[in-house]
């Protein structure tokens, strides 16, 4: 009996245990995978009904994890056997999976990607997309729904299946983005700079070779570029402490003007400076807001919930204007699209986790992109003598950062999140304020003897957890608070506070 009952079904992908482990049993295996693929050609038949099966074009693709070759040997055989036109990609992007709709090379109808992002290497996922772009929630649960575990799955003849690359194609249409965004009239508008990559082996490897040396940067001392899914070095997450210092330390080490580094499936990335100023989180959200301000003046950038207040002050000093939403990579995107067609114009849309989508680029969550748009001002800062550090001097850093995760021990999670959420205003100090201007969880603003500063509460997207996380624009009062929080939470017997009480010892 398969295990698609277990798999979680996140926003637009699924995710399973793809390796058993001595904690978890496999959820998603060459079984799941078969099952899978058969619903998604059902569900293809409904979304392109003038077309036969024999039309479809539809091209696979998958990250570094070692259950990646399995699983897609299995969806596409039966894809084939369906009769799909299958172009297997083999090593690819997320990004680069949507890019292989758009490039007439290729004239996939649909692509899947096979990607878990940043998650434990035991982890696998299915990325889908059309010519329209990533596949919604609902569009994933009739994916599901379409799952007949009864089925007799076709065994052959296959159709036609061929093996393609990529990364060329996706590199020079970089490359291309890059030389003309730059304004420079030379082949190689970066030659000069030193600028190292750190795909933390993951599928972001290529960016070193076919991106940035093509663009003539010295990438000299790039780290862990060699595909690895059992991730030896550290997580491939931009939004890692000990990712994002790994690339610091590497930089400073061998004097680099920047350092890039990418998730897993590079849908995702972050900068370091040759200072070891870290460009993630708030201050990516500040470099990106700076371009998309510039280049379309008055426009609103989407961010989800934890950003800090600076963060507004500094986009509306710029003339942009700041939409803080619901947390979830998709829920910024989609806000962003129904914004602009509202008549708001909005081009970019990004989570402090480095999710970031410009609407020039189909909204697509691309670090790739990103860091495109990042290198095509270098050579201007350049001329001006300055860096990227300059372009976000002004944003005002927090003194104290705090995050506590609080496990939530009931199976009704959810319920019991939105209880505490619900009441947590009865319970707060005098001095806390609840932030009228948000749209996930409660989200308090603090001063006196609490220092300056706000805290969000929120329910966790995919586990049951609640998210607390505080700034704090003074030092010193981190413990105040967080004892004030233990007190409330003590009235929730089902909170687990663990973690909370690891920061008060």
């Amino acid at each position: 009996m398969s295990k698609i009952k277990e798999l979680l079904l996140i926003s637009s992908d699924i995710r399973g245990i793809a390796i058993e482990t001595e904690e978890f049993d496999a959820t998603l295996t060459v079984e799941e995978s078969r099952l899978i693929a058969s619903a998604f050609v059902k569900w293809l038949q409904k979304r392109y009904p003038s077309k036969k099966i024999t039309e479809l074009v539809v091209g696979i693709g998958r990250d570094s994890r070692i259950s990646g070759p399995d699983l897609t040997r299995e969806f596409i055989k039966v894809l084939s056997a369906f009769g799909v036109f299958v172009i297997d990609f083999e090593m690819a992007t997320t990004p680069s999976m949507f890019m292989a709709t758009q490039f007439e090379e290729f004239n996939c109808d649909a692509t899947v990607m096979f990607t878990a992002s940043h998650l434990p290497f035991y982890y696998n996922g299915l990325k889908f997309f059309t010519r329209e772009g990533g596949l919604e929630s609902s569009d994933i649960r009739d994916i599901i729904d379409l799952v007949d575990e009864e089925e007799e799955l076709p065994q052959g003849p296959f159709a036609t299946i061929e093996a393609k690359s990529i990364f060329r194609r996706y590199s020079r249409h970089l490359v291309e983005l890059i030389r003309k965004g730059s304004g420079s009239e030379k082949e190689k508008p970066l030659e000069g700079l030193h600028i190292i990559v750190d795909a933390g082996n993951g599928a972001g490897g290529f960016y070193a070779e076919k991106v940035l040396e093509v663009l003539g940067t010295n990438t000299e001392g790039s780290q862990f570029l060699e595909p690895d899914g059992t991730f030896p070095n550290h997580i491939p997450n931009p939004d890692n402490k000990e990712a994002m210092g790994s690339i610091k330390n590497q930089v400073l080490a061998v004097g680099a003007d920047y350092g890039v580094i990418f998730d897993t499936d590079v849908d995702r990335a972050a900068v370091v400076t040759g200072d070891g100023e870290l460009l993630n989180r708030n201050n990516l959200i500040a470099v990106l807001s700076v371009i998309a301000i510039s280049e379309h003046p008055g426009t609103t950038i989407v961010t989800n919930s934890p950003t800090t207040e600076h963060l507004k002050r500094f986009i509306t000093k710029l003339g942009g204007h700041q939409y803080r939403y619901i947390s979830g990579y998709r829920n910024v995107i989609n806000k962003a699209i129904e914004l602009n067609e509202t008549g708001t114009d909005c081009q970019l849309a990004i989570e402090t986790s480095g999710h970031a989508a410009f609407k020039e680029n189909f909204f697509l969550d691309d670090g790739a992109y990103v860091v495109a748009k990042i290198l095509m001002l270098l050579p201007r800062l350049i001329e001006r003598g300055e860096t990227l550090d300059t372009l976000i001097q002004e944003l005002v850093q927090p003194k104290e950062v705090v995050e506590v995760r609080f496990k939530i021990e009931t199976e009704d999670f959810k319920i019991h999140s939105m209880e505490v959420i619900n009441e947590f205003p009865q319970w707060i100090p005098k001095d806390w304020t609840v932030n009228q201007e948000n749209e996930e969880g409660i989200r308090i603003d603090f001063k006196g003897e609490f220092g300056e500063g706000w805290l969000l509460l929120r329910m966790s997207l995919h586990e049951p957890l609640l998210v607390l996380q505080i700034e704090n624009d003074l030092v010193g009062y981190q413990e105040k608070i967080l004892e004030t929080i233990q007190e409330i939470m003590n009235r929730y017997p089902k909170i687990n506070q663990s973690k909370l009480q690891a920061l008060l010892k």
